[in-house]
Order: C-alpha cells, then sequence, then structure tokens
C-alpha cells in the first residue's frame, strides 16, 4: 500500500522518480568518514547505496495529505520540460508524475494546497508546468505555502549566486509564474495549517527550510524535507550534506527534530529515502537508532 492513515489524515506517497543519484558518499557528505558507510554496508544496500557503485541512492516524491477536507501535497520535485544546466540528469526531464498522481486519486485541480519545506531545486519542479510555451501553475486552484526566508534568498535579482548554482532558473520557472498567478502565500517561524499540521522553521539546509508536523489523535509524524538525506544520519546526525548551506545550524535542527520524533514516537517521513521511506526512531545515547522501518513497501 501507498497510502495510510494518521489519526484524521491521509497520506500517500507519489514517486516522480528513484535511484543512484550520481554522486559517492564522499561528495554528498564531504568529511564523513568513509569506515561509517563501510560498517553499515549490510543494511544501506541496495535501498541507500549502490552495491557495484558506491552511489548513494535516493528517491524524489511528493507526500500528499488529505486533511479536515483539503487535498495537501508536501513538495513537488523536480518536473518536466525545466533547463537544469547544473544537473543533467535533471534538465528537461519528461516523466509520468502526473500519472503516478492520479493513480493516488488526485487531479491537479483537486490540490488546495501545495508546501514546498523549502525552494531547493528538487523541492519546486511540479509547482509548474510548460503549456502553449509558458509556465502556469501546474495546480490551478492551490494556495502555495512557501517559506519567505527561501523566496527572497532563491530570488536571483537580491543573490547573485543563484547563476551557475543548481537553482539556476528554477526561481524563473517554478516560482515566479506561480507568484504572478497570485497563488503563493509566503511565512516564517511558524504557520498553522489546520488542526492537524504545522509547519515548523528547521533552518540549515536553507536559510527558510521548515519541517511538516502532523498530531492528530495518538498518531504523530514528521515530513522532514531535508532534514536528512540518508538513514546513516540517524545514527550519525552531526554530519551533513554538500547542499546544507549552513552546515553547523542543520547538525542543531536536525538533532532537536530527530529528538522529537524519538520522544514523540512519531513517524519519520524525509523527502528523500529510498526503499521503503519511512520509519520510527529512538534514542540512542547521544544518537538515535532506527527502531521500524515502513510502513510503505520499498521501492
Amino acid at each position: 500500500m501507498n497510502e495510510i492513515t494518521l489519526g484524521d489524515v491521509t497520506v500517500a506517497r507519489v514517486q516522480e522518480m528513484h535511484g543512484p543519484v550520481g554522486m559517492t558518499p564522499e561528495q554528498f557528505f564531504p568529511g564523513w568518514p568513509q569506515q561509517d558507510w563501510q560498517d553499515n554496508r549490510d543494511w544501506l544496500v541496495p535501498d541507500h547505496l549502490g552495491a557495484e557503485d558506491d552511489i548513494v541512492r535516493v528517491a524524489f516524491q511528493t507526500w500528499a495529505l488529505r486533511s479536515q477536507g483539503r487535498t495537501i501535497l508536501v513538495d513537488t520535485g523536480i518536473g518536466n520540460d525545466k533547463t537544469r544546466p547544473a544537473v543533467g540528469a535533471w534538465d528537461h526531464l519528461s516523466l509520468g508524475y502526473l500519472d503516478n498522481l492520479a493513480e493516488a486519486g488526485i487531479a491537479p485541480e483537486d490540490v488546495d494546497l501545495v508546501i514546498n519545506t523549502h525552494l531547493h531545486v528538487d523541492h519546486i519542479g511540479w509547482n509548474t508546468r510548460l503549456a502553449g510555451g509558458q509556465w502556469v501553475p501546474t495546480f490551478p486552484n492551490a494556495t502555495y505555502l512557501m517559506p519567505r526566508l527561501d523566496f527572497e534568498h532563491f530570488d536571483p535579482a537580491k543573490n547573485p549566486n543563484i547563476a551557475g548554482s543548481v537553482n539556476e532558473n528554477a526561481f524563473e520557472d517554478s516560482i515566479e509564474p506561480v507568484r504572478a498567478a497570485g497563488q503563493v502565500q509566503l511565512w516564517e517561524g511558524e504557520h498553522i495549517v489546520d488542526g492537524n499540521l504545522r509547519l515548523l522553521a528547521a533552518p540549515g539546509h536553507t536559510p527558510g527550510a521548515s519541517v511538516l508536523l502532523l498530531t492528530s489523535g495518538h498518531d504523530k509524524a514528521l515530513f522532514a524535507g531535508d532534514l536528512v538525506h540518508t538513514p546513516l544520519q540517524v545514527s550519525h546526525p552531526d554530519h551533513a550534506s554538500c547542499f546544507c548551506e549552513d552546515p553547523s545550524t542543520a547538525q542543531a535542527t536536525r538533532r532537536d527534530l530527530l529528538g522529537w520524533a524519538a520522544d514523540n514516537n512519531a513517524l519519520v517521513l524525509p523527502a528523500h529515502f529510498s526503499g521503503q521511506t519511512a520509519l520510527e526512531i529512538r534514542r540512542d545515547g547521544d544518537r538515535f537508532a532506527i527502531k521500524n522501518w515502513g510502513p510503505f513497501p520499498a521501492y
């Protein structure tokens, strides 16, 4: 099953794609002792690390929620037809994401709210689609919640470092058309989505990075965005990815939120885990450990 129920909320996993990300652990997580990866190969392979090539495996996916009468999408992947000069594997994709969304029973017109946990290129791509040579909002009836700090940080008119980065062109094709359509709502700090869901700032990976907390009935969940990129960060939370813009702040944020998940027996649903994609964790001294995998089947 690719759909579960947590309290009064249903959660579906909608895949864009998964597999090798084209980076070794040394490249993805610079400074991380490679012995840690070797010591954990028996369970990292094949879902999270390639058996033959030692390339990190990840997924690009959306969490689709139905809560209090609304359909909510958490992150929108890379997108089709987009010019991505910095990442050839993401350039001008042609993937069946909208078909996968339809299999979850969701048409673009059904979506009430899109949550971009942060504004990196691989979390905003399906915000828009190409129609008649123009970028238009994929979800015409939705409000798009975006962190204000990221909206300002990734605007190339304000940040000259965007040119030549992985986010080159992303503001223009995946954010600006939604803003022009009047569908963007900016927030910062904390934002109450509804009685089950609230957004919380989780800085470090990006200035405005956030997570979505679910509390409904007896169930709790942490939609973790890019708080973690590999399950090995659960037991080694002090190691950041090369994409974290403020690694020390990301480390503190990761420890704080993984601690909340462990103390509240919350299901953790990261943006990029391949395999079973979701997990429960527990405290293990000054680190954490995986308690259970699931409940989603492995890709």
